[in-house]
């Protein structure tokens, strides 16, 4: 269907109800058009109005950024434009061709003839015509995740628990009768019990105990939000009773749990609890009763729960439901359930004290440098605001200033081309100078600058100006003396588009205001700067959106403040942002309250683990104001071990303060019952989705009110305490009353609700009819752009069930797409770089941006110098990770970060994620424990950047950017106008202080290559952004882009004789270059039409269903070995895939598919032994590691190096940065032709044996395996461990194969043959000394848990023996 609008420009004052009139006359009434788009044409439509002729040019090209064909007619006043929307094949005008080399050619053709695809392989790689119903992979057995089958029985008695006397305290207690009676009278139940009620423990032993005295059988599941609430609560609950965990009480959280077959109250997360439900409603039918606690949180898979507890309820008359909150929406959620009983039950005892932000500052006299200069600069704005008036209004009525000359240009680039990829260490250290620093003659200097800049246009000021900034290290920002202008500002308003690029590069702040309240924006619109105003729009957007600070509130509130309060917030919020969290604030009061105060626990709720570590080394290492006292750091965030939780919870010494960082994880579940001081930051980290822009972000935003509520009830446990509130009254009374749901926060896709919707609806039941019956349901269109999004990626088929591929992606714990990119990588064999690439896209960037114009400059440096050329910021990604595991394993990753812009905390979070999901790939089969499809065969191509590439593809479409080379400008499937993102490091494609003139253009020409991948697009008004991208060939994008089944049209012969050239002579913009007719076509989907020669298509085409047909094979049998087909195609892909980059001209890096060594995500920072001493520091997450480790390994080092020859010298490291120690060393981890193996002995006397003749056997099953290792690697080395001895007995050299020779002195039958060993050390190594060490082809399991010939992983096998320097 078509439609055309018409918009006649003869006058700009016509009536827009006579508008309306005229169009509905002419039948377009019922034309829908979506919000987003009429909300840009409005915008455009008023520019056009109240704007000259170019307004019209303006308009013209947002039709052909939406892909709408337009045609103007007339000229002058009459001129006006018709637009319509245009069909898919002319949404495509750019020419997608792509090429094959010679020896591709030949080794796609020796594939295809060796291997031709079958008649079967064809019409599995067709579309499907027909409804299928695939079922789950894993339907047949026990899934991960999942709760066990079980059946209802009646509890024994509690047994005597010294815990009984604080049970009967709860508020909750005497309540006890009442509860159990509300619960047996109605089906569902909603407990609204405050902070420190009991709620959580109490509930669930009150439906057990009433059970145990009625005789009456009951199993009951109750779900906690999170992981660690899930087994804290359950530990608790157990050592109530009396018993151990894994009896009558029990978890399960995914790859964890502690149940038994006598278990009937199990707690576990909301996930899998879900996850039960999806095997179907019978998993509930021996379930008595199920508690939902914390139901406030209203995250996704709560709400998604709930929506199925409704339904089930009302299929189970029997069972019964018990929703729990400190801060339940009551009348919400009695409207979902129907008129359900509320118990109403009181908190704690003690009051508890609050002091927001102007109480804070007032009592405590807080203050910094930039407060006590406030009144100073209030005084000298009021000056500046005068002359900037004189200036504007002297130039208001000046013409707008010419496009600036091409040969200012050249005149930058040839002036300030000073810095190569080597200079990173200048910037490392600068600091910009304060300006009350500055000589005299360089405020002259620059305040002229500015001045010729806006008054008389002058562009050729602007080399003086960025010879200044730079070397003179004066600020970017700096701000004119009389006026307050900014170099920014004064660019903005005359409209100098291309140092408004090289500022915008250089790190100029957008959001600073003038003494009249202006930004660089308000410069722009206010002088009419239109390009101008888009190009800042953008920036604003990508960058540096800000939300209603506490400055707005306080002046759009001031009636509500008296002035002195008035005052302090103004201060205070002039040298703060407060979208940030003060932790300069936060550590003046804890030093407060450690001088005034000599007991009681302190805890801070922070945003995120960054403010987290953050907090914690300035704590530990910075601030010497804790220098004198003893306290004990705890942490609690979500990704915590489990095992470390409880330390929280235990007492501190006497004399000792327990300080507690954590995120909202304590708001809610989590107890600590000697916390009498809360800090609050008032900040919380939540994924938030933006439907114009599409783009999903981790957030800080402010919490609720119920947040705050339940963030001061977490003191007054023990005594009356105190909640510091770091936000004033007037931002707590503007807060949401309750958090908004993650339904209507996130796109579904992201939150796997779609894919789960399927699993736990009716085959027939939509997903948007699921879904319209949550509580608060997401919009329609979200549903439907999920949905879209999952059949895009072929996790859903056209008729919206789950696909093989979709059933797997559902039990991965990451987005679907980062799924698909995941088993793509274990397909393809490159596994480890995308296990950290997808999981660092998955969670955040790990580079941090600097608040300082230079920092922010030398942040980019580190940030490509991480890409080694590679044109990728993914390989930026890969490599800093790997770089900071490198610093980790030498004891100076807090500097490493440091050094190099990146989030220490990020790093340590990105670990924990790599470790679960490996461990669901585990689960699932993908990855095999030995064997073909083990780590090390998962992992054969890890080291080819190009195959890494091209799991990257498969997983990022329809993520993809084509290079227009003739306007040198980037286009998407939907966008015309498509930039780089300010940290991409492909948008500045060289090492320069100042970026170059057009630097988007200069960006785009230097790519080697007509193809990108990103990872999110921001888009701003007229202009979208990329970031995350890499070049790609167009070979990749052929193959692995897409969906795997095509229809048989997808390759088209060459249409000479169909036709294909003619010419549509009515529209000049839908002319076809004729000689395209010559090519044959691919067409992969409504965008994606490569234009190739014949051969070439049908050998690419033929290569493309080798691919798809080999990983949906894998897909449907996971566990299954890889036939030579299999093996064929992928050796073919290989090869192709890397002729092809090389002839690209494609940096292939070294290095990158090293496995990091396996640690948890909790070791701490190095400690400097007399701080530990003086302060007691005990991290919740991990012992300490003397720092001194690597001097005293040193040796060991080199003599490790000796046995292993030449191959493990010194290598300098290939990410950039180096370790501050000095000497040589070898290189860590050691290569992987370096086999290490457990050895098991039943008694001492044959390692006495052993060590006497240096011989040993083992079992005839493992012969072949040392054997055969002993023939293909370098070295291989033997741990001995005699069971039952808690030590390993020291570690030797295999010296030769086995024999067939056998001894008869060992004392065991059933061995083989002898072989030599060389034992190099003979001392016994206790089990104590080797806890953090875990094998990642044992299942992550410590390296003592070893069975005979157990082979370690290298890196950990390395480790182990380096651990024996230490006895």
């Amino acid at each position: 269907m078509q439609g055309e609008m018409s918009r006649g420009a003869q006058k700009s004052h016509t009536n827009p109800s006579k508008q309306t009139a005229s169009l509905k006359a002419k039948g377009l009434k019922d034309i829908r058009i979506d919000e987003e788009v009429k909300i840009a044409v409005n915008i455009a439509l008023e520019r056009f109005q109240y704007s000259d002729e170019k307004g019209l040019n303006s308009f013209q090209e947002l039709c052909e950024q939406s892909l709408l064909v337009n045609c103007c007619r007339r000229k002058g006043s009459g001129r006006y434009l018709t637009v319509r929307k245009k069909d898919g094949t002319e949404a495509s005008r750019s020419i997608m061709t792509c090429n094959l080399s010679h020896n591709s050619k030949h080794m796609v053709q020796s594939l295809l003839q060796r291997f031709p695809i079958t008649n079967k392989e064809r019409s599995e790689l067709q579309p499907r015509t027909e409804r299928a119903v695939f079922t789950s992979p894993d339907a047949s057995g026990e899934t991960s995740g999942r709760l066990s089958h079980g059946i209802s029985q009646v509890p024994q008695k509690r047994g005597p628990s010294e815990l009984d006397c604080f049970r009967r305290a709860l508020p909750v207690f005497e309540r006890q009768e009442e509860i159990i009676q509300t619960i047996r009278e109605n089906q569902v139940v909603l407990v609204l019990g405050e902070t420190g009620s009991g709620k959580t423990t109490q509930i669930p032993q009150f439906l057990l105990d009433d059970c145990c005295r009625s005789g009456i059988p009951c199993r009951i599941f109750c779900t906690q939000p999170r992981r660690l609430a899930t087994i804290a609560v359950a530990e608790r609950v157990a050592a109530e009773r009396g018993e151990k965990i894994g009896q009558t009480i029990g978890y399960q959280i995914r790859l964890e749990s502690r149940v038994s077959p006598k278990t009937l109250l199990t707690f576990c997360t909301s996930g899998v609890l879900l996850r039960t439900l999806m095997s179907g409603d019978e998993a509930l039918s021996t379930v008595t009763h199920v508690i939902v606690d914390e139901v406030h949180e209203r995250d996704g898979l709560t709400d998604f729960l709930l929506t199925k507890m409704k339904e089930l309820v009302q299929k189970t008359p029997s069972l019964k439901l018990i929703l729990s909150s400190a801060t339940l929406d009551v009348n919400l959620f009695v409207r979902y359930f129907g008129a359900c009983p509320v118990i109403h039950i009181k908190g704690c005892p003690y009051e508890v004290k609050q002091l927001f932000l102007e109480d804070i500052l007032r009592t405590t006299g807080y203050t910094n440098k930039d407060m006590m200069k406030y009144k100073k600069e209030a005084q000298k704005e009021e000056r500046q605001q005068t002359s900037l008036t004189e200036w504007c209004d002297a130039r208001l009525d000046v013409l707008q200033p010419e496009a600036p000359r091409e040969k200012t240009h050249t005149c930058v680039l040839q002036e300030n081309d000073l810095l190569d990829d080597g200079g990173d260490s200048v910037f490392s250290q600068m600091s910009e100078k304060d300006v009350a620093t500055l000589e005299p003659w360089l405020l002259r200097e620059m305040d002229a600058c500015i001045s010729n800049i806006f008054l008389n246009q002058d562009a050729d000021a602007f080399v003086q100006l960025f010879n200044l900034i730079l070397n003179e290290n004066i600020s970017v920002d700096y701000r004119h003396s009389e006026t307050s202008a900014t170099p920014l500002m004064v660019s903005s308003g005359r409209g100098f588009l291309s140092q408004m690029e090289q500022l915008l590069s250089m790190g100029a702040n957008a959001n600073i205001k003038a003494s009249n309240g202006w930004t660089a924006l308000d410069w722009a619109k206010h002088f009419n700067q239109t390009e101008a105003v888009d190009l800042l729009e953008s920036h604003i957007w990508c960058v540096e959106a800000g939300q209603l600070d506490e400055s707005s509130l306080v002046q759009t509130a001031a009636s509500e403040l008296n002035p002195e309060d008035q005052e302090l917030l103004k201060a205070y919020h002039h040298s703060f942002d407060d979208e940030k969290v003060d932790l300069d604030l936060i550590l003046h009061l804890l030093s407060s309250i450690c001088q005034s105060s000599d007991e009681g626990a302190v805890l801070i709720f922070l945003p995120g683990y960054d403010e987290i570590v953050s907090l914690r080394d300035r704590i530990l290492f910075d601030d010497k104001r804790f220098t004198d006292h003893q306290f004990q750091v705890f942490i609690l965030h979500s990704s915590m071990q489990t095992s470390d939780q409880k330390k929280v919870l235990k007492n501190t010494p006497k004399g000792v303060r327990k300080i507690i960082l954590s995120t909202n994880i304590a708001e809610t579940s989590i107890t600590v019952n000697d916390v009498v001081f809360v800090i609050d930051s008032g900040k919380v980290k939540e994924k938030a989705y933006d439907a114009l822009s599409n783009v999903t972000m981790l957030k800080m935003v402010w919490i609720s009110k119920a947040s705050a509520l339940q963030r001061k009830g977490r003191a007054g446990r023990c005594r009356p305490g105190v909640c510091f509130h770091l936000f004033s009254r007037l931002r707590f009374n503007n807060m949401l009353e309750h958090q908004i749901p993650q339904l209507l926060r996130m796109p579904l896709q992201m939150i796997l609700l779609c894919l789960h919707t399927k699993l736990l609806a009716p085959v027939t039941c939509p997903i948007a009819e699921f879904l319209s019956k949550a509580p608060e349901p997401p919009h329609l269109n979200t549903v439907k752009h999920a949905v879209q999004m999952l059949k895009t990626i072929d996790a859903m088929d056209p008729w919206e069930n789950l696909t093989e591929l979709g059933y797997h992606l559902a039990d991965l714990p990451v987005e679907p797409h980062l799924g698909k990119m995941v088993l793509c990588a274990v397909v393809l064999k490159c596994l480890d770089p995308i296990l950290t690439i997808a999981c660092t896209l998955a969670h955040r960037d790990p580079f941090v941006l600097p608040a300082q114009a230079a920092q922010k400059r030398a942040a980019m440096l580190c940030r490509k110098r991480f890409t080694a050329n590679t044109f990728s910021d993914h390989m930026a990604l890969l490599r800093a990770f790997q770089a900071w595991q490198k610093a980790r394993s030498d004891g100076w990753e807090r500097a490493f970060c440091e050094k190099n812009f990146l989030s220490q905390a990020t790093m340590e979070i990105i670990v924990g994620m790599r470790t679960q999901l490996l461990g669901q790939l585990r689960a699932t089969g993908f990855v095999r424990a030995r064997g073909g499809g083990d780590i090390r065969d998962v992992n054969q191509n890890s080291e080819n950047w190009a195959v890494v590439k091209a799991a990257l593809v498969a997983g990022m479409h329809p993520n993809l950017i084509h290079v227009e080379r003739d306007s040198l400008s980037l286009m998407g499937s939907r966008e015309k106008k498509v930039r780089f993102h300010p940290t991409s490091v492909l948008s500045q494609p060289q090492y320069k202080k100042i970026p170059p003139a057009n630097g988007q253009a200069a960006a785009v020409e230097s790519l080697p290559t007509d193809w990108l991948i990103y990872d999110e697009m921001t888009r701003a008004h007229r202009i979208a952004s990329v970031r995350c991208c890499s070049v790609v060939t167009p070979l990749t994008v052929a193959i692995f882009a897409g969906s795997a089944k095509l229809p048989s049209s997808a390759l088209q012969e060459p249409a000479v004789h169909r036709g294909a050239d003619a010419v549509n002579d009515s529209s000049d913009s839908e002319v076809e270059d004729r000689s395209s007719a010559r090519l044959a076509h691919i067409s992969i989907d409504d965008w994606l039409h490569f234009k190739l020669h014949r051969e070439t298509a049908e050998l690419m085409f033929g290569l493309r269903q080798r691919w798809q047909s080999l990983f949906l094979r894998r897909i449907r049998s996971p566990s299954k070995s890889c036939s030579q087909l299999d093996e064929a195609t992928i050796r073919s892909l290989v090869s192709v895939l890397l002729a092809e980059e090389q002839s690209a001209g494609l940096q292939q890096p070294t290095g990158i598919g090293q496995r990091p060594r396996p640690m948890t995500s909790d070791d701490p920072p190095q400690t400097p032994a007399s701080r530990m001493f003086n302060k007691q520091v005990s991290s919740v997450q991990s012992c300490v590691v003397s720092p001194r480790l690597a001097s005293q390994l040193k040796n060991h080092r080199a003599l490790h190096c000796k046995h292993l020859g030449d191959e493990s010298g010194p290598v300098k490291s290939a990410d950039g940065p180096s370790s501050p120690s000095s000497g040589t060393r070898c290189s860590s981890p050691l290569r992987s032709s370096v086999c290490y193996f457990i050895m098991k002995s039943s008694n001492m006397r044959n390692i006495d044996l052993s060590q006497q003749r240096g011989i040993w056997s083992t079992t005839p099953n493992n012969e072949l395996k040392l054997t055969r290792a002993f023939v293909e690697s370098s070295a291989v080395f033997l741990i001995f461990s005699v069971q039952g001895s808690g030590h390993f007995q020291g570690y030797a050299r295999m010296a030769s194969a086995v024999s067939g020779e056998r001894c008869l002195d060992w004392g065991s039958t059933g061995l083989g043959g002898v072989f030599g060993v060389e034992w190099i050390r003979k001392e016994g190594l206790p089990f104590q000394l080797t806890q953090q060490l875990l094998n990642p082809w044992n299942d992550n399991k410590r390296v003592q848990i070893s069975r005979d010939a157990q082979e370690l992983e290298p890196q950990t096998g390395s480790q182990l023996l380096q651990l024996w320097e230490r006895i």
